[in-house]
């Protein structure tokens, strides 16, 4: 099943009845789902399985839904601040279909900080040995750490999308779910990203549904900011000059929706979009769909997210006479930044000489 339609069956309302015969198929399964996270949850609570302490402060940065929450701008952006302090940092990754030995969320992470030390490995503790010995590093941030919890950490970060803080509320694969919100106890802060894409209501609401689960939960809020365009070899030009101009756009990312939404607020004339599978690997064939149907629609950029740009800026090089871009975005707290860094600070006292 397509990633493309699966999230549609999903989250979709009042479905035909084949759908809703396939969406409690897919509820079943959860179950099952529901039973294997509960087992591996309890090994790992009472130290069954054993959990790896290194020493350096890790701090997990990870979601409780499947797709794209904002983990990688945030990893990025934990980096470089704590990075500019002359602390040694570190992110570790686990990478993600890999082609050509270049996985996306690692090849976004490196291109947000170029000095940046990024390893990856599905070994977490392997990686961290290995960076505290070899680079001496003293602060390891580990992307989409939350349910990998044979590395130790000391901040437990959440990302949690304000347009789709908890799915469905149904476990995969009947939902977006990736563990039962009850998990959250095991986080130590909950960061809200893309809160300009939902109401103050809202918000409020997301936080009172997990203040219910973690009472002393420590908040934050934030924004992907879009910071100007880039071209192919590393041109760039600004904002301003998208407007006016017909823009198609496409993406293969965990939330499609949060992209394009991210283009109307700029008030974009977007002419066409396309979606595919979050990861997906684009051939050739792909992008000649994408240039003809922009064509069709006489498209003026070809726009898409930076992490779907690092897996097809070679592909469309010099080819199209429509220019092919990335949108650049980062991340900016509008709330609670400082308990943030409060919380990392805390951790790395005790391996950083002040």
């Amino acid at each position: 099943m397509k990633t493309v339609f699966w999230r549609k069956l999903v989250t979709s309302k009042n479905l035909p009845f084949g759908y809703r015969l396939l969406c409690g198929i897919l509820l079943v399964v959860s179950l099952f789902y529901r039973f294997a996270v509960a087992v591996r949850n309890t090994l790992y609570d009472k130290s069954i399985i054993k959990i790896t302490k290194v020493p350096a402060a890790v701090i997990s940065i990870g979601n409780i839904t499947t797709g794209g929450t904002g983990k990688t701008p945030l990893v990025a952006w934990l980096r470089n601040y704590f990075a500019g302090r002359n602390i040694k940092v570190a992110v570790l990754t686990r990478g993600y279909k890999k082609k050509n030995d270049i996985a996306d969320e690692p090849a976004m992470l490196a291109k947000a900080s170029p000095d940046a030390i990024v390893l990856v490995n599905p070994d977490r503790v392997a990686a961290a040995k290995k960076t505290i010995t070899e680079n001496e590093s003293k602060l390891l941030v580990m992307d989409d750490g939350f349910q990998h919890r044979k590395l130790a950490r000391d901040v437990n970060i959440v990302a949690v999308d304000a347009t789709e803080p908890f799915g469905n509320e149904k476990l995969l694969p009947a939902g977006l779910l990736r563990e039962p919100l009850n998990s959250l106890k095991r986080a130590d802060a909950v960061i809200i990203t893309r809160a300009n894409q939902n109401s103050p209501e809202k918000i409020d609401e997301i936080k009172k549904i997990i203040s219910k689960i973690k009472p002393d939960m420590v908040f934050a809020a934030a924004v992907h900011k879009p910071m100007c365009v880039k071209l192919i070899k590393d041109n760039q030009i600004p904002l301003n000059q998208l407007a006016g101009k017909k823009i198609y756009a496409f993406c293969g990312i965990g939330n499609p929706d949060a992209f394009f939404q991210t283009l109307t607020d700029m008030a974009l004339n977007i002419v066409g979009t396309k979606v595919y599978n979050d990861h997906h690997v684009y051939t050739n064939d792909d992008i000649a769909t994408i240039y003809e149907d922009a064509s069709y629609k006489k498209a003026e950029f070809v726009l898409t997210t930076h992490k779907d740009w690092i897996k097809t800026a070679l592909l469309c090089i010099d080819k199209f006479q429509i220019p092919f871009a990335a949108m650049l975005v980062e991340l900016e707290f509008v709330e609670g930044q400082e308990k943030i860094i409060a919380l990392v600070n805390k951790a790395i006292e005790k391996y950083v000489s002040r």
